[in-house]
């Protein structure tokens, strides 16, 4: 009897152990993988207050973004060049976030991603963490205005590496600009992720109304420009034939106010 007793005990114990685990697992995969738009809005209020990350919407139009343009290269931007090729061929519009320290040198491409429908947005002045310009945040942030406004009225700011505080909010909000993050990140920010693990990241995650978010290259050994001229190439045809149109955030924002 004691024996009996000590194994049910243990199976007990197995069972509540493997029960554990895969409650772990689940969860870990649905934050990881298949994030809800409640579990992104309960955890937007611990990484950036007051950011949109996807917009409510019954259309099948989606906000696609492209981070840290244009490519850190120089002498020629040429995968910003390449992803502008992209969205032309399959007349895809996008919202471009500009760190303008490596735009300067490119007063042309800025225009002609006006021209072509894009839209521009604010990603500061250098590569580094929003959050940890602290006092010299609106500093950055008016510099980084300033040189965009000579191109189109710049109305979004995505904060880098994500992270904001309701300080940097009431700044942004004090120059009348929204803040968006995106509720489809796809990994590609890690060297480890191919284009094809991006490509069915997104189109497990889509939904209308979405916030995708890819990123251009920081470095002549930087792939992430390249792994998103391919990740594009093999989204949009496919959402495309699904009927999903891909606009640019003001353009989502306005459907959205329109329901």
């Amino acid at each position: 009897m004691v024996k009996n007793d000590r194994k049910q005990g243990i199976n007990k114990k197995t069972i509540f152990r493997l029960i554990a685990i895969f409650t772990i697992l689940l969860f870990s995969y649905k934050i990881l993988f298949k994030p809800s738009p409640i579990l992104i809005r309960g955890l937007s209020l611990f990484i950036c207050p007051q950011a949109k990350y996807f917009f409510k919407t019954e259309k099948k139009s989606i906000a696609l973004t492209i981070d840290d343009i244009p490519d850190n290269n120089r002498l020629f931007p040429h995968t910003t060049l390449e992803i502008l090729d992209v969205l032309n061929r399959y007349e895809a519009k996008a919202t471009f976030f500009v760190i303008t320290n490596q735009a300067k040198d490119f007063p042309l491409l800025m225009k002609s991603i006006v021209e072509q429908g894009h839209e521009l947005g604010n990603h500061l002045t250098n590569d580094e963490p929003s959050i940890e310009l602290q006092e010299r945040f609106e500093t950055e942030f008016v510099k980084a205005d300033k040189f965009l406004s000579q191109f189109a009225t710049v109305r979004w700011f995505r904060p880098g590496h994500g992270f904001c505080n309701v300080k940097m909010s009431e700044i942004v909000q004090k120059y009348s600009y929204k803040i968006a993050l995106g509720s489809v990140w796809s990994y590609d920010t890690n060297s480890l992720v191919s284009p094809r693990f991006s490509s069915w990241y997104i189109k497990q995650n889509i939904r209308p109304g979405a916030i995708i978010i890819l990123h251009d290259s920081q470095a002549k050994s930087d792939r992430r420009g390249q792994n998103t001229i391919k990740t594009l190439n093999h989204i949009i045809p496919q959402l495309q034939q699904q009927g999903y149109r891909f606009v640019t955030l003001s353009e989502l924002d306005r459907e959205a106010q329109q329901r």
